[in-house]
């Protein structure tokens, strides 16, 4: 093969996707939940199952491991959503803020509507302020991990030497 014929190897989306939403939501979730150990949040790791379940199934331990790979499928869909819609947008501020819509999501609008959350009134400015960091870091973790896998932001990265 010459050397100027050389094929250049496409990551699938899906399969990045799925990828990159099993670690985010593994590691995020997993965040979540010393958080919520911590009593830096009253918001469980089961917090996305809570329309699907009892209320007190949440917050027992099955209920958390489950809740953890709610977490885990949910980033998993958000990922792929972020894939097929903003995978060309470059650096790090469209994942910091697809992770605000998220946060905004889930803790301001529909989110208490469906039970999910306590409306944004009646949790401790602590859960405010680790959630939001939570799912800031989430977002900056899903979107510039796929902005350096589809935009040339590897280029920004220091040359091994």
């Amino acid at each position: 093969m010459n050397h100027q014929q050389k094929r250049i190897k496409r990551t699938n989306p899906l399969l990045f996707g799925l990828e990159i939403g099993f670690f985010a939501g593994l590691f995020w979730g997993g965040i979540q939940w010393v958080f919520y150990i911590f009593h830096f949040t009253v918001i469980p790791t089961g917090f996305i199952a809570e329309p699907f379940f009892k209320h007190s199934f949440i917050y027992s331990a099955p209920g958390q491991w489950l809740g953890w790979a709610f977490f885990i499928g949910f980033s998993i869909l958000a990922t792929l959503l972020y894939i097929f819609t903003l995978r060309k947008l470059r650096g790090p501020i469209p994942g910091l803020l697809y992770g605000i819509v998220w946060w905004f999501l889930i803790f301001i609008w529909p989110g208490p509507i469906f039970g999910m959350v306590k409306p944004i009134t009646e949790v401790t400015w602590d859960t405010i302020y680790a959630e939001f960091c939570l799912f800031l870091l989430w977002g900056l973790f899903i979107g510039y991990s796929i902005a350096v896998e589809y935009t040339n932001e590897r280029k920004r990265e220091p040359e091994m030497v």
